[in-house]
């Protein structure tokens, strides 16, 4: 049997900017398609976002519009680091590592641009690199060198 996961993040009306986003940090191709070409009627609130969007890539992502909604705060919950320990009240956070710091750093950089840095990528007792943020989208990733 083989198994594979792939994380499906839900939006409230900017999947299409964060698949975007995610494709100018990993690369990768997005696919993308909208309610409207799912059979929703023009002009019906919500026809143009996303009911199905992936990025197919180095990293695997897939995203879209819950109906109805139109927030930009995509996740509820907060997330900060306190005398050394991560408090949170969010369900999940997306974890990425790589091989080297040379690989993660980019990344890193790419994921902070309008993110709210929670633990800044550096050395850590169990790392070459650690470093957590929460990007402009609301998803909190958690990054490191294995």
């Amino acid at each position: 049997m083989t198994l594979t996961t792939t994380t499906h993040l839900n939006f409230r009306g900017t999947a299409r900017q964060a698949l975007d986003f995610y494709r100018s940090v990993f690369g990768g191709e997005v696919t993308a398609a909208t309610y409207g070409q799912f059979g929703m009627p023009d002009g019906v609130p919500g026809f143009d976002k996303l009911v199905f969007g992936q990025l197919d890539g180095p990293v695997r992502l897939m995203a879209y519009d819950v109906p109805g909604a139109d927030d930009a705060d995509a996740t509820a919950g907060t997330t900060r680091r306190e005398n050394g320990m991560t408090i949170t009240d969010r369900s999940f956070f997306q974890s990425l590592r790589a091989s080297s710091l040379d690989e993660l750093q980019p990344v890193w950089d790419g994921l902070a641009e309008g993110a709210t840095v929670i633990e800044p990528l550096a050395a850590s007792a169990w790392s070459a690199g650690f470093g957590m943020l929460t990007d402009r989208f609301g998803v909190t990733w958690v990054l490191d060198v294995a």
